[in-house]
C-alpha cells in the first residue's frame, strides 16, 4: 500500500524528452509598426492639462456633512473607549481596596 508505484520502463519518458511539445510557428507582431525618427531632445514636452475640479454648492454641502458625520462618529468611538477604560480602572481599584481590607484584618470579621 505504501510502496511507490513506478511505471514500467517502456512507458516512462526518457530524461532527454519532454512531455509538453514545443510551440512552433508563433510569431508576435512588433508593438509599433510606424517608422518615425526620434524626437529632438531640445524642446521639453509639457504634460497634458488635467481638467479642473469644479465644486457645486450641493457637493460642498454633502462634503461638509460627510466630514461632520465622520468627526462625530470617530469622537463617539474614542470617548466610549476612554469611558470603558475609566470604568475598568475604577472597578479594579475597588476590588484592590476590598481585597486589601480582607487580607489585612482577618480577626475583625
Amino acid at each position: 500500500m505504501f510502496t511507490p508505484k513506478i511505471p514500467p520502463p517502456d512507458t516512462a519518458p526518457t530524461p532527454g524528452t519532454s512531455l509538453v511539445p514545443p510551440l512552433t510557428g508563433l510569431v508576435h507582431p512588433p508593438a509599433c509598426t510606424c517608422h518615425h525618427t526620434p524626437a529632438a531632445a531640445s524642446a521639453p514636452v509639457a504634460p497634458p492639462a488635467r481638467p479642473a475640479v469644479q465644486f457645486t454648492p450641493g457637493s460642498l454641502v454633502v462634503a461638509a456633512a460627510g466630514g461632520t458625520a465622520m468627526v462625530l462618529v470617530v469622537g463617539t468611538v474614542l470617548v466610549s473607549m476612554l469611558l470603558a477604560t475609566a470604568i475598568t480602572a475604577a472597578s479594579v481599584a475597588l476590588c484592590a481596596v476590598v481585597l486589601r481590607s480582607l487580607l489585612n484584618r482577618p480577626n475583625n470579621r
